[in-house]
């Protein structure tokens, strides 16, 4: 342990024995802010386990028994503001609100909170949030669903979690909150300067402004840095004091007094009025911003010295005291107390078990099945029947993929009460395909909402409502649109389950219209072929119809896969097939499907039988394997190549993560030559993980029977120039005709 840590730990009794205190900032008393004497000296103990749980992770780190040193020291003066909420209040937390999350356990019977945190400490398996998996702060007895190492991403889905509290009394959902909730989100001074918070805030903001519920306090914990960069003197109250629809309230949050009664306003606010409040702590932090953080190199020690002068513990001792509730030797006691009692309960920590496997750390990563029907509605042939009045001339002709899709959200929210809509434009205009056309008329603006224009906050909203019960399907405009809130998917919504031991899980269907080839419409925000973001996230299913016939399978499968195995589900839908009627020649409607209402037997199918892949034709001489846009032109290309002598079977891979691994083998093994049509750019495309899968499965001359036809390595330019680097028929043609002339080996 460092001396700076020791000095920290040794100070605070001397400053005690010899009345060393800081002066208190405000003149208040416990009985004045509604607290008894008892209270005051719980608070206490409860900074004091914290600063003791902080300084002890240190000696466990230096001696190889812990690997995580970011701690709460400086901002112990959260266990105030826990106690103002309830335990239901769910609480999406900051990582240095350790004092906030032993407080809350008090409040909650059957909790051991200096057991648990040093479990998560040493990666003990036995951590009863995450099972070793990270250091968090989290609990499901508690409400408070586990947080990694935070810059703001917390703060969209702690918005749309508020949102879903009063959504969920309009619609007489009965979700996971009680209807009077109120949803608490602390995070750091540097972290409000980051987008994700800034437009959280702004969409809480937005909503409220607009007199639509939003029962949330953000507590921004400003201690003035950020790592080793200082915030500017007062650029937090500036930025944030005269917001419109933001109730701004500051106070001392070194003075446990004040932070209480400042945080029960908050929360009374947020709760009777509905409406966000920022709630501005002004804090210090203390040994730096963790373990292997040397803050004498960017701060001077005289800053150093002065801010452990004004460490909380000691304003809390002041309080104590004043109002002669304990004596100096009774603080000290307490002191020493709980830092024998916390070296005592690590000491049985220590040597439990870890994570011993690959397989153990990744039991996690699928949230667990859940038997739950009582979102599922019996809709009536009359029901329904009221539902497609608008379109009974239409149901019995073949449509397009987009028709299609509308019609299956028709019946998955008839049939799904928690089954919501939310993205741009969705609702009166029906989206900018019309694809969602008619379903604000169906299921009203409670259920397919219009969203501000901002990603994080459609993606972090669908994983707040999650919470709540909900399955949200949030629709992203156009699929470069999700670059800028991929984190929201990547590092919020598919990490869930695995940090919690699937205790937390945030099921959903993200519809997002995508890939290129779209006639007339260009440049690289509307016409992107790249979803290789979505193919490295651990649990993640992506979905991708080609066509109407597939998608209304596909999208029940999919809120299958949402509501009863609790996934996180990405629905790609191509564009530029989304009015396609023709495959061959004008007029022959072979792109258009029957419309087909689901089958009891299907409602209830395994659903791994229906995550397959689809084949077209049984030609033995070459196998194309495409997906989307590329299934499309290979089945065009399929009937040219018949005409010259060669028979091929076309693949459409439709389920590209997990993928069909069985099927596309079973599929390849009968034909002398297989062909990767592959729409996304050569490098990072599903293709190269196809090559690998099939390499592993052919003879050592692989290279000769298999080959692949990617998008060139390029954005998407504007109009016809898009052609260039996307392949054409006419490509698959060339490239099967060419292949299928080289020396044939077989695939096993």
């Amino acid at each position: 342990m460092s001396d700076r840590n020791q000095s920290l730990k040794e100070n605070f009794i001397r400053c005690i024995k010899q009345q060393q205190l800081p002066q208190l900032s405000v003149s208040l008393t416990p009985e004045g802010v509604g607290l008894s004497a008892n209270d005051v000296v719980d608070l206490f103990e409860t900074q004091v386990i914290s600063r003791h749980l902080d300084l002890h992770s240190r000696v466990m780190q230096k001696n190889g028994q812990s690997f995580y040193t970011i701690g709460s020291s400086g901002h112990e003066g959260n266990a105030a503001s826990a106690k103002a909420f309830r335990p239901t209040d769910m609480a999406f937390l900051h990582y240095r609100s350790g004092a906030f999350t032993i407080q809350r356990g008090k409040q909650v019977d059957g909790q051991t909170s200096i057991y648990d945190m040093l479990l998560s400490f040493a990666a003990a398996k036995d951590d009863p949030i995450s099972g070793g998996r990270h250091k968090v702060l989290g609990s499901k007895a508690l409400a408070i669903p586990p947080q990694t190492s935070t810059i703001a991403s917390h703060l969209p889905k702690a918005m749309g979690a508020a949102f879903s509290v009063g959504l969920a009394k309009r619609l007489g959902h009965q979700g996971e909150m009680p209807n009077d909730s109120v949803i608490v989100c602390s995070f750091g001074d540097a972290s409000s300067n980051h987008s994700t918070a800034q437009g959280a805030i702004n969409s809480a903001a937005w909503a409220a402004y607009q007199s639509i519920p939003m029962p949330i306090v953000f507590v921004c914990e400003d201690n003035g840095i950020g790592i080793s960069t200082s915030t500017p003197n007062g650029w937090v109250e500036a930025n944030y004091k005269d917001r419109a629809g933001l109730i701004y309230l500051t106070c001392d949050g070194l003075n446990v007094l004040d932070t209480y009664r400042t945080t029960l306003q908050a929360a009374k606010l947020a709760r009777e009025k509905q409406k966000p409040v920022f709630l501005h702590l002004r804090l210090i932090r203390l040994l730096g911003h963790a373990g292997s953080d040397a803050e004498f190199v960017y701060r001077k020690e005289q800053q150093i010295d002065d801010n452990e002068r004004n460490d909380p513990l000691l304003h809390s001792a002041a309080i104590l005291l004043d109002n002669d509730i304990l004596t100096a030797e009774q603080i000290v006691d307490i002191y020493q107390r709980i830092a024998q009692r916390v070296v005592t309960v690590a000491e049985q920590v220590i040597n439990k078990s870890r994570l011993e496997s690959a397989e153990q750390v990744m039991a996690s990563l699928n949230p667990p099945v859940i038997t739950d029907n009582r979102y599922r509605n019996q809709v009536d042939s009359e029901q329904r029947m009221k539902l497609f009045a608008h379109e009974k001339h239409n149901l019995k002709k073949k449509q397009h993929l987009a028709k299609l899709i509308n019609w299956t959200l028709i019946d998955v929210m008839a049939e799904h009460s928690n089954v919501v809509l939310l993205g741009e434009d969705i609702a009166r205009k029906g989206g900018v395909y019309n694809v969602t056309t008619k379903l604000v008329d169906r299921f009203g603006k409670n259920r397919v909402m219009n969203t501000l224009l901002d990603e994080q906050s459609i993606l972090g909203g669908a994983i707040g409502l999650a919470h709540n019960g909900f399955v949200p399907i949030p629709e992203i405009q156009f699929l470069a649109y999700v670059h800028n809130a991929e984190d929201q998917i990547r590092g919020e919504a598919a990490t869930l389950s695995f940090f919690s031991k699937g205790q937390y899980t945030n099921p959903m269907v993200i519809r997002i219209a995508g890939l290129a080839y779209q006639k007339g419409f260009g440049g690289h925000f509307h016409n992107d072929n790249s979803f290789a973001v979505f193919r490295d996230i651990p649990g993640l299913i992506l979905a991708c119809p080609s066509n109407g016939g597939d998608a209304q399978q596909m999208l029940r499968t999919s809120v299958r896969l949402a509501q009863e195995q609790q996934r996180v589900v990405v629905f790609l839908e191509p564009i530029a097939l989304y009015m396609t009627k023709d495959l061959h020649q004008e007029g022959d409607g072979l792109w258009t499907f029957d419309y087909l209402e689901q089958t009891p037997e299907q409602a209830t199918e395994d659903l791994a039988t229906q995550m397959t892949v689809k084949v077209a034709g049984e030609g033995q001489d070459l196998c194309i394997l495409t997906y989307g846009n590329g299934y499309y032109l290979s089945r065009q290309a399929q009937q040219e190549l018949a005409q010259q002598g060669v028979n091929a079977r076309v693949v459409d891979l439709r389920w590209l993560a997990p993928l069909d691994e069985a099927g596309i083998i079973e599929q390849v093994k009968d034909c002398q030559k297989v062909l990767i049509v592959d729409e996304c750019r050569q490098t990072g495309s599903i293709s190269e993980a196809l090559m690998a899968l099939l390499t592993e499965h052919c003879h050592e001359k692989a290279a000769q029977q298999i080959k692949r036809l990617c998008g060139a390595d390029s954005f998407i330019p504007l109009g016809s120039a898009a052609y260039h680097v996307l392949p054409s028929k006419d490509d698959i043609v060339a490239n099967a005709l060419s292949l299928c002339q080289s020396p044939t080996r077989k695939i096993k």
